[in-house]
């Protein structure tokens, strides 16, 4: 007698129910059981998915490769930034210091990255820094951070690809700023390379936090004239990209695209800036045509503040 998932071989009608589930998403349900625990091959799945997720966390970004493929897209050549996180152990231990710049390395793409031979801990300044050690002022609309995150893998898989769709979708009407890859980083490390960039909105690509189901999903994080001390609140965020099952590159561009254009018309990004069109896959096969709606709402009565007047944005008429 074969075992089925459901460790009932004549259960076929409820398996065939999951199995129908089963193909709209990537979460694991209707697992069964086998006596009181998980099927084997459920436990097995599970242990592999497990194993994938914690080598996605730890495997280090080879930014020699990663630089080399970002500069022939043509933004520029890519600059290294290290995080104040000496390691990958620290970086997961003080999530503080990823938030933080802590070295600047100009990108050589054709050489290996050279091994700093004592750890960096001087707080990087950005444009103030020696020559050399420095973001670049730019001065551009847009600056690109590609960073590692919780799953390097992530980024080398979807960076350049989701880099040079955003680059398509953004470079004829907004001017971008060369690319600057970013090691042990958090998503406010994005805060200071934007400020030092000079660039009115930076947008961090980085890897997510692997689950079960997924180890190389990579997010977008949009900040409206960055600078140190931006909240959370402040950002807005795409995710689950993740190609050809999660998120694709155009449609993920297009969404960037319009809360891009949404945010310099008001002048700020974040809770107020929403994306509301239509949630895949309703709209997969229309995400060509059918225009990104936006709105804002305006913030709480607040006596002692400008308060901003709600706003409606249809980008098929922006203006």
């Amino acid at each position: 007698m074969s075992e089925s998932r459901f460790g009932r071989p004549d259960d076929v009608a409820v398996q065939e129910f999951w199995d129908g589930l089963r193909r709209t998403t990537q979460a694991r349900i209707g697992l069964g059981r086998a006596g009181d625990a998980l099927p084997t091959r459920d436990v097995l799945e599970i242990r592999a998915a497990h194993a994938a997720a914690r080598d996605a966390v730890h495997t280090p970004l080879d930014v020699a490769a990663l630089a080399a493929e970002a500069a022939a897209l043509g933004l520029g050549d890519p600059i290294h930034v290290r995080s104040l996180a000496g390691d990958r152990s620290e970086y997961l231990r003080r999530p503080d210091l990823g938030r933080l710049p802590g070295a600047v390395t100009p990108c050589a793409p054709a050489r290996p990255e050279p091994v700093p031979a004592t750890r960096a801990r001087t707080i990087w300044s950005g444009a103030d820094t020696a020559a050399g050690a420095s973001v670049p002022h730019s001065g551009a609309d847009v600056g690109f951070v590609l960073a590692d995150g919780l799953s390097p893998r992530a980024l080398a898989d979807h960076g350049v690809p989701m880099l040079a769709a955003l680059a398509a979708a953004m470079g004829e009407r907004y001017t971008l700023a060369p690319p600057v890859i970013a090691t042990q980083a958090r998503v406010a490390l994005g805060d200071h390379i934007g400020a030092a960039l000079g660039v009115t909105t930076v947008l961090v690509l980085i890897g997510e936090r692997p689950g079960l189901s997924v180890a190389d999903s990579l997010g977008i994080y949009l900040t409206h004239r960055p600078r140190p001390g931006r909240t959370d609140a402040e950002r807005n965020c795409i995710s689950n990209i993740h190609p050809p099952e999660g998120l694709t590159y155009a449609r993920a561009a297009q969404i960037a695209t319009g809360l891009l254009d949404g945010a310099r018309r008001l002048g700020r990004s974040g809770v107020e800036l929403k994306d509301t069109s239509p949630a895949a896959p309703a709209v997969a096969a229309a995400v060509t045509s059918a225009p990104l709606i936006l709105d804002a709402h305006s913030r709480p009565p607040d006596r002692a503040r400008q308060v901003h007047p709600p706003l409606a944005l249809d980008l098929a008429n922006p203006d």
